[in-house]
């Protein structure tokens, strides 16, 4: 369930009007009918502007040997927070997402990944977040991937944010 209005769109900037619910299931039944298998990761990524912090969110559906496509998020936030907390913003925002849509993904049998761009290396200041996104993320139950692996927030929100 979704906690507040969202806006979702492509990667060519087409809005949709439908909730990540939604578009999910549709896209889940089109693929499918499609005969392609899919995977979904959900990943966040940030930046920081001044006293602002942009954030986007991706939901990439995986058509195996066959591309993939991404729906995505934007938000804006102003406020002043450390590294720590900023990295586990974004991991919030993935987990709700994932939150949102995992009956769905549940129903039609696809398989999800959280992504965190979250850097496995200590000497990146990400890393200080590490162990808490990992136990969040795992916690919940879902399958969770860090650089270099997280592509869905290191690559696809990173683009958009």
């Amino acid at each position: 369930m979704e906690t507040q209005q969202q806006t979702w769109q492509n990667m060519n900037g087409k809005i949709f009007q439908d909730s990540i619910t939604q578009l999910v299931e549709k896209a889940i039944i089109r693929e499918q009918a499609n005969g392609h298998r899919l995977k979904v990761c959900v990943g966040s990524d940030s930046h920081v502007y001044g006293d602002a912090i942009n954030y986007a969110t991706a939901v990439v559906f995986i058509r195996e040997g066959k591309g993939a496509f991404t729906f995505i998020r934007k938000e804006r936030e102003i406020q002043t927070i450390s590294i720590k907390e900023r990295m586990l913003n974004e991991v919030n925002k993935s987990v709700e997402i994932a939150y949102a849509i995992c009956a769905v993904l549940d129903t039609y049998g696809v398989e999800m990944e959280v992504h965190a761009d979250i850097n496995t290396d200590p000497d990146f200041k990400s890393n200080v977040a590490l162990k808490d996104a990992m136990g969040y993320i795992l916690g919940m139950g879902y399958v969770f991937k860090a650089k270099p692996f997280a592509f869905a927030s290191s690559n696809c929100a990173d683009m958009m944010v």
